[in-house]
């Protein structure tokens, strides 16, 4: 039996592995890279096994760096399965072609540049069309059931708590006369999220894979975000200012709206108009209806009731273009939740530029923002930034909120490792940079669990 680490090592992008024995291969997750152009088209284009090698795939969530790059699979004619749980694949159906659009975008600005300098012209890594055929692939189940991703390995899905339907995955494996238990946990969630069930513990395990993202760092609680939020709803709207929240269209934008539902119905916070303007936020909202399987016991009594937890007067969901820029000239007070979550594309460059000089606003720092992206020039406190090439002052208040962060922190890590300590042979730390992944395996190790590895890219391990 050997594990590949073929991506997301050393990194929190880009990941895939490959759980081997005997000459059945069993493929997790096959997330697209992301980074400078050149090194995540040349990382993505490359598929590092040969493709009739590998008869079926496991996909933990549809986050796009675990996800992302399924499409080029189908672009070469992979014909494997790829099991995922039900909500899982319904979100890729919009994930992946949303992805598509952009590399087409990506291909067409480059090319264009090309063409001024008679330089050769590039294919998108993968088309709309790819993305759709990919989705044949998939095939889904329900948390808490057996079944067989080949011939010599059995898996089961348990609920991960990140965002919906992301599952943890229990491997059992047929190896020569014996059964070895791995468990693939990444991402983790946290307790207490808005809308979704805890985590689940996986015990007597064999070996672990896990994630090392915040290895190194502690979230604040989580259940101070409502009044972290009520504060400021109500400095801002008691001013007379608007809010702009840069969101992910999948998980974040959702928490808000539900937070926000709850404020005012526990009276924290006044009435007042939200827009969610993101088309990708409105296609994931949708699927987040159908699937109330993934929700806690809170949000469900909301659907036993015959609410919905993602809707409420005065809350709008905004696909039109027009409909969007109007909402610039309104100066109502008022809460736009817009993508990107990073402020590098999209319609929030529009809400920012229209929004960022006037003091009364607030912009609401919501998710992680990598380096070198607007949003992180936002949350570092700028006063500067620049917009489709004009120069904005930043006077509206920033506020940053790291307390909705989805991945677990270096406690929930430890608990988690704590939790399935009981016959582990072996760790593995992959999804998280260097000095997270270095952090983590040293609270491993006073743990008591010496036999902790940090795998390098396309390393391979026999257990």
């Amino acid at each position: 039996m050997k594990l590949k680490f073929l991506g997301g090592v050393g990194t929190v992008t880009g990941s895939k592995h490959i759980v081997e024995v005997d000459d059945k291969r069993l493929l997790l997750d096959f997330g697209l890279f992301q980074g400078h152009r050149q090194e995540a088209r040349k990382i993505n284009s490359n598929i590092p096994f040969e493709l009739d090698s590998v008869e079926s795939m496991i996909l933990s969530h549809a986050h796009i760096d675990h996800s992302g790059n399924i499409p080029t699979l189908a672009k070469n004619d992979y014909k494997g399965t790829i099991y995922t749980t039900f909500a899982t694949r319904d979100i890729c159906a919009v994930m992946l072609k949303d992805s598509a659009h952009i590399q087409e975008k990506d291909a067409e600005y480059v090319n264009k540049r090309h063409r001024e300098k008679g330089l050769p012209l590039i294919e998108p890594l993968y088309t709309a069309e790819d993305a759709v055929e990919s989705m044949k692939l998939f095939v889904g189940y329900g948390y808490n059931r057996w079944f067989y991703a080949n011939d010599l390995i059995k898996a089961m899905f348990v609920d991960a708590g990140h965002i919906l339907g992301s599952a943890l995955t229990l491997l059992e494996i047929k190896d020569k006369d014996k059964i070895k238990r791995l468990a693939y946990v990444v991402d983790l969630g946290r307790r207490d999220l808005p809308i979704l069930r805890d985590p689940q513990q996986i015990t007597n395990l064999d070996y672990l894979i896990i994630e090392s993202t915040y290895g190194d760092r502690y979230h604040v609680d989580i259940l101070q975000a409502k009044s972290m939020l009520a504060k400021v709803v109500n400095n801002t709207i008691g001013r007379g200012g608007k809010i702009i929240v840069p969101a992910f269209a999948l998980g974040r934008a959702q928490e808000i709206v539900y937070l926000i539902r709850k404020l005012r119905d526990e009276k924290r916070i006044p009435e007042f108009p939200v827009y969610v303007d993101s088309p990708l936020a409105v296609n994931v909202t949708e699927v987040f209806r159908l699937h109330p399987e993934c929700f806690d016991e809170e949000a469900n009594k909301l659907f036993v009731n015959f609410e919905d937890p993602l809707g409420f007067d005065d809350l709008t969901y905004i696909r039109d273009v027009e409909k969007s820029k109007r909402l610039n000239e309104d100066k109502t007070p008022s809460m736009i939740i817009s993508a990107s979550g990073m402020c590098e594309a999209g319609r929030v460059l529009h809400h920012l530029k229209n929004n960022i000089e006037d003091p009364k606003n607030t912009i609401m720092i919501v998710g992680f923002m990598a380096q070198h992206t607007l949003g992180r020039r936002i949350a570092d406190g700028v006063s500067e930034i620049r917009i489709f090439d004009e120069t904005y002052r930043v006077n509206a208040e920033v506020v940053t909120m790291d307390v909705f962060s989805a991945h677990a922190d270096r406690r929930e890590l430890l608990d988690y490792v704590g939790g399935a300590r009981q016959r582990l042979k072996g760790i593995f730390l992959v999804h998280g940079e260097a000095q997270q992944a270095e952090s983590l395996a040293q609270g491993i190790k006073e743990l008591g669990i010496n036999e902790v590895f940090i795998p390098s890219i396309n390393e391979e391990v026999t257990l």
